[in-house]
């Protein structure tokens, strides 16, 4: 499958997305994930829905005010008439029974609307009645960079602010389990810093070895983990070799572990602004995947975000099917 997106201005955008064509045609070989769509009132929002459930990746269940849905869905020529409804009068109150959809096992998986992020994720990280795990929740964005081989894991970028120590372990461990749900092998971790040495004036070099030696002892598991790394050396294999960084990691990376939102935040930007790549984005660590998209996404990266949360949520019913020894 070959999306072609109209990029802004109205022009097309041919530009090939091979990477994200392998995954949404590996989740529409799963089950349709059933999704509580939270708040989708406005063209964008519901446009994604209609879009990833027209190529069967997901069966939607619209929460919010039911006039609004409606009259978003006759301005884009669409018919929501066999799309389950649960009327709900505004977004806070979609947001919490799009959560008690979840909890009631009739939805696998959340999306964002057209309401803003943190009302959702209030109604998710709640202490009473929310979705919370013993993981620390966390974002992935599953970039498709232009000229580089392989999607990269960017995390994170988008929820815990100046992550500990602790914080990053779950941070790391919910990454490298995406990508085994993408089905990666082998998962490389690379552990971004501004340098390749360990130094005690940079915080973030501590706890990149810290980090990997807990991988070593078995506290991480299911990559392979190296760090601290530069960016260039953690992706470039001609820098890792002047460097002289002999590692399965360096060159290789695709999962990058960023030391703090801003600076994952610029790198995801940085990327998508001035090399032309495109984000799809999961919340991992809570009871099911949350699809975060935005009203700036593309047609390809609103379905990439749901075929990722097609395959995390099939990993995770694997898990969960696997009987204990």
């Amino acid at each position: 499958m070959t999306v072609a997106v109209k990029a802004q201005g109205g022009s097309q955008d041919q530009r090939r997305h091979d990477k994200y064509d392998r995954l949404v045609l590996a989740a529409q070989s799963l089950p349709k994930l059933k999704v509580a769509v939270a708040h989708p009132c406005d063209a964008a929002s519901l446009g994604a829905v209609f879009e990833a459930a027209g190529l069967g990746l997901i069966e939607p269940i619209l929460v919010g005010p039911l006039a609004r849905i409606t009259a978003a869905a006759e301005a884009l020529g669409n018919d929501v008439s066999t799309m389950r409804i649960v009327d709900a009068p505004h977004s806070h109150a979609a947001a919490e029974a799009a959560v008690e959809l979840v909890k009631s096992g009739q939805a696998e998986a959340l999306m964002k609307g057209s309401l803003h992020t943190d009302e959702l994720m209030g109604a998710i990280v709640r202490r009473e009645g929310g979705l919370r795990t013993a993981r620390r929740i966390s974002h992935c964005f599953v970039m498709d960079v232009p000229g580089h081989d392989t999607a990269l894991i960017i995390t994170d970028a988008a929820v815990n602010i100046a992550p500990t120590l602790e914080d990053k372990v779950h941070i790391v461990q919910n990454a490298i389990d995406l990508a085994r749900a993408l089905r990666v092998d082998p998962v490389r971790v690379a552990i971004l810093s501004a340098m390749e040495t360990v130094n005690p004036k940079v915080p973030s070099t501590i706890e990149a070895a810290a980090l990997c030696k807990m991988a070593d002892r078995g506290q991480i598991t299911g990559g392979i983990l190296d760090g601290p790394l530069a960016l260039d050396n953690a992706i470039d294999l001609g820098a890792a070799k002047i460097k002289k960084i002999q590692s399965p990691v360096a060159g290789h990376a695709n999962v990058l572990v960023v030391p703090d939102l801003e600076a994952g935040n610029m790198l995801a930007k940085s990327l998508t602004f001035l090399a032309d790549a495109d984000a799809a984005g999961i919340v991992l660590g809570a009871r099911v995947p949350i699809i975060l998209t935005s009203r700036a996404d593309s047609t390809i990266t609103r379905l990439a975000s749901c075929a990722v949360a097609s395959l995390a949520a099939d990993a995770q019913r694997r898990q969960l099917s696997v009987p204990e020894v």
